[in-house]
């Protein structure tokens, strides 16, 4: 497999980095990467850990992935949740900057808090019925579900922790658009904030924004992602 090129100076060293199964570093290039990204998100040990120097190569990973159970055949990544401080803000920037749709809101009264599901789905296709609705809802494809814990908005104690900075977990979401450019000259006009814009760095054509309670969202195109990748 080709080598990934040397992390140093490419990116911010806060920011995740897609790496190929067969990436080779120096120990020094690789303190400049917090992690490599596959289909998960890999931690990189210390130098003394079995894959201090080099990433899994594609056998350990053909032998760590196994078949599932038939019945997962089925089964479908349908949601990711999101804590949310304050919902009019984050309900205006998934619609109206990024394009989604409401699909449906939940209020748990006794428990004092709201869920809202967001997706790239067509308005015109979500049932009047609300329980059609709500099982149409949960059959979408890759939804994102805002949590309000209601009066957290006030809270000015309150806030989210993204996952980006340390202790770190969580990285970010991804959006496909057919072109990175416009869409990121758009968020520009909209005063989005970037974590990363397309020409920055040295891999091209991809950025990183932030909503409003600085989750870090990916914006890639499919096609570019062939050139970044290889």
């Amino acid at each position: 497999a080709p080598v990934f090129p040397a992390a140093r100076d490419a990116l911010p060293p806060e920011l995740c980095v897609y790496a190929l199964l067969d990436f080779w570093a120096s120990p020094q290039e690789v303190q400049y990467l917090s992690r490599a990204v596959f289909v998960c998100t890999v931690s990189w040990p210390n130098q003394t850990g079995i894959m201090a120097d080099k990433g899994l190569s594609d056998e350990d990973v053909a032998a760590a992935c196994k078949d599932g159970n038939p019945i997962t055949k089925d089964f479908m990544m349908q949601q990711t949740m999101l804590r949310v401080k304050d919902p009019v803000k984050s309900l205006d920037f998934y619609t109206r900057i990024l394009g989604m749709t409401l699909l449906q809101k939940f209020d748990f009264p006794s428990m004092r808090f709201s869920l809202y599901f967001l997706g790239y789905e067509d308005k015109k296709e979500i049932p009047a019925d609300l329980k059609e609705r709500t099982a149409w809802t949960f059959s979408r494809r890759a939804t994102i579900e805002l949590t309000h814990n209601w009066g957290s908005e006030t809270d000015d104690s309150q806030s989210y922790h993204n996952g980006n900075s340390d202790p770190r977990g969580f990285g970010h979401i991804g959006i496909a658009v057919p072109d990175v450019h416009a869409a990121c000259k758009l968020f520009e006009e909209q005063g989005v904030t970037f974590v990363k814009k397309p020409d920055d760095g040295k891999m091209k054509g991809l950025a990183f924004i932030q909503d409003p309670d600085g989750y870090w969202i990916e914006i890639l195109s499919p096609n570019n992602m062939v050139s970044i990748t290889s």
